[in-house]
Parts: structure tokens; sequence; C-alpha cells
């Protein structure tokens, strides 16, 4: 499968971060924003992920294919070296780089909705087929121990528009940032 990250998506991201524990604290945080559970995506090794808000295009990059059971509801599930997305308030949508077994088969999911905020439901679709799969949101809950979270520091470079953050090292470009991220998970340096 060719990759579906391109340069030209790359240079339109209004987000893009390069380390495992920042790219995950994003991934959560855009999950709560538009009404998602945290655990979703309980990747591994994530070297990139990235955000075209314009769009709601979405995509993280682990170095390999990993698979990982939600035991509350005893379900398997195949995450690709690359997965990404359109997002919005209570959809995933174009999801690609996402399996999930039934019976003996891996069935792709394409989309992953919840009604509302308050639901407790989140239904799992592969629109090919019609399956529809029906689970409790609290089944994709991770617990996250941030008490003491820091936000992550920021500084202008070049236009007022775009903004660069340092963490563990790394510089990513982002409009505006406004992540919170546990100081155990990610060094903040001061830019």
């Amino acid at each position: 499968m060719s990759s579906l990250i391109t340069e030209d998506i790359r240079a339109k991201a209004t987000e893009l971060y390069r380390g495992n524990d920042v790219c995950m604290a994003q991934a959560r945080r855009l999950f709560k924003e538009v009404g998602f559970p945290n655990g979703l995506l309980p990747l591994r090794d994530v070297e990139e992920c990235g955000y075209v808000e314009d769009i709601g295009f979405v995509w993280l990059k682990q170095k390999k294919e990993i698979e990982h059971k939600f035991e509350k509801i005893g379900k398997w599930v195949r995450y690709a070296p690359e997965v990404s997305a359109y997002v919005e308030e209570g959809k995933i949508k174009k999801l690609n780089g996402v399996k999930a077994k039934e019976l003996i088969v891996w069935v792709t999911v394409n989309e992953i909705t919840v009604e509302s905020p308050e639901s407790d439901k989140i239904i799992f679709k592969n629109n090919a087929t019609g399956v529809k799969k029906v689970f409790p949101k609290d089944a994709f809950v991770v617990e996250i121990n941030e008490p003491d979270a820091v936000k992550v520091e920021k500084r202008v470079v070049g236009s007022e528009k775009e903004k660069e953050v340092e963490v563990n090292g790394v510089e990513s470009k982002k409009k505006e940032v406004d992540a919170i991220v546990a100081p155990k998970e990610v060094e903040v340096k001061e830019v």
C-alpha cells in the first residue's frame, strides 16, 4: 500500500509532530476535542503525526504494524504502520490502516462514530460490506496519570501564523500550540 501522506499534505499540516510521546499526547487531545475515547488508537513507537485542520485530515506513522486486544470487549484490532482518517465532531471517516478480527477474518474498519458526546456507545463500520458493530465507549478509555500537566512552549518563526515548538530536541511546526502533555512523557524545553 502506498502512503497517503505526501509532501504536499505535510506542507499543509496545521500540526506536525515527531516522537512517540508527543504524538500520542496530541492524538489523545484531538480525540477528546471531537468526542472520542482517548485509547482508540493504542499505537506504539509512533514516529510522526500530523493534522490538516482545514480538511480534518489526521495521520499517525508508527515503526511497524501492531495488534492490540481491547480486553473489556475481547476484540483484536490490527494497526498498519500508517493510520489516517478525516475527523470531525463525533465521526472518524475514510479511516485507513485499521482492521478488526471477526471470528477468523480481519475486517477493515472505515468509519467510527458516536451519536453525541453524552452517548456511551461507539459504532464501528465497514462501508463496503455494511458490517456494523456497537460497543461501550468506556472499552476504549485508557487511564492516564497527568496531574502535573504543562503547556508546550511556543515561539513565532517567520510569520505570526506559523509557530514552532521544541519537544525532546525536535522542532515541530504548528499554527497554535495548546496541547497539554504530561512532564513524565515529554520533556519540554524553553525555546
